[in-house]
């Protein structure tokens, strides 16, 4: 009799797994399948000017705009002084833990201003201005953050064309680690970025559970988070799409002893990329993993990336004038 119950037991139990699992993997299709949804190139911008300061090279402005979900997303631009003629744009997207206020902190706009392009940050979901509650409401919100600020980042492009100072045809995009990841797939889906930085990012979500950061945190429990991160991570994995920046270029910015994103992730991300691209590796850990900055790290990084841009932009630059108006 015991033994009867026990395998009917052991069957229900069985019978309810794979329904769960069954369950899971349907609920997992039909989220993904929507995930990137919401960007609507119509909808009203609901532009807000905040701030408009007047420093001593460049002109700080700060702005809200309404974001693919109807979010009020704050924002911080420069653009330099004395420019003649639409300016080339570079939007900069921020890392996991930081916030636009990183970007003015650090100033990390002030060598592509001085290269003459304008310099663009907005805060992603979960940082900065748009901070969220713990709890479900926090998982929530970074189940969807990858597409909010996927989508965020062309919603602020579509504000960046309707600027007579900005010329629509010189965008470009440089993100940094988490930024970097967002960064990629943004310009794959968006053919107004003419052209990318990808500092110290990476792809294959998973295999981050193998850096060293992780394994610090989350010791020997980091096996049971296997399934979860690949059930939330997998769909906005960069690799899916970056295949889909070709034929524009872009600048891929690696770090050889990386503690939060291994060079076998940045690989990842590297190979799924296809040409014209450029690879650079430096020594040293993950940029901005401590409120320390490696700052020659930093700058030589921030060199290259202003070069690269600068020579891409040299390609779409309308020729000069001379002083009797011919070309």
């Amino acid at each position: 009799m015991w033994k009867r119950r026990s395998k009917r037991l052991a069957r229900f139990l069985a019978i309810a797994a794979l329904v769960c699992v069954a369950g899971l993997a349907v609920l997992k299709v039909w989220l993904d399948a929507s995930y990137f949804d919401g960007y609507d190139p119509n909808a009203p911008l609901n532009l807000e000017l905040a701030l408009v300061e007047e420093r001593q090279a460049y002109t700080w402005t700060k702005f809200y705009y309404a974001g693919a979900r109807g979010d009020r997303v704050p924002a911080v631009m420069a653009t330099p002084k004395n420019a003649s003629g639409p300016l080339p744009c570079v939007v900069f997207l921020h890392g996991i833990g930081n916030d636009k206020e990183f970007m003015a902190r650090h100033k990390l706009d002030v060598p592509f201003v001085q290269a003459g392009f304008a310099f663009v940050c907005f805060d992603q979901l979960m940082r900065g201005e748009r901070k969220v509650k713990g709890g479900l409401a926090g998982l929530e919100a970074f189940r969807v953050r990858a597409s909010r600020t996927v989508n965020d980042t062309r919603r602020l492009i579509d504000y960046l064309v309707t600027r007579p100072d900005i010329a629509t045809n010189r965008i470009y995009l440089c993100g940094a680690s988490y930024g970097a990841m967002t960064g990629s797939t943004a310009t794959a889906f968006d053919e107004r970025i003419r052209a990318a930085v990808l500092v110290y990012g990476g792809g294959h979500m998973v295999c981050l559970l193998s850096s060293p950061t992780v394994i610090e945190t989350a010791g020997k429990w980091r096996h049971l988070l296997w399934l979860p991160a690949w059930y939330f991570t997998s769909v906005w994995d960069p690799v899916r799409y970056a295949g889909a920046i070709a034929p524009r270029p872009v600048l891929i910015q690696n770090g050889k002893a990386d503690t939060v994103i291994p060079p076998d992730c940045a690989r990842a991300l590297q190979e799924a990329i296809r040409e014209p691209k450029t690879i650079q590796w430096y020594d040293g850990d993950h940029l901005g993993k401590t409120r320390d900055l490696d700052l020659p790290t930093v700058n030589a990084v921030l060199a290259e990336a202003v070069s690269f841009l600068d020579r891409e932009d040299a390609l779409r630059r309308p020729p000069k004038r001379d002083s009797q108006g011919a070309f």
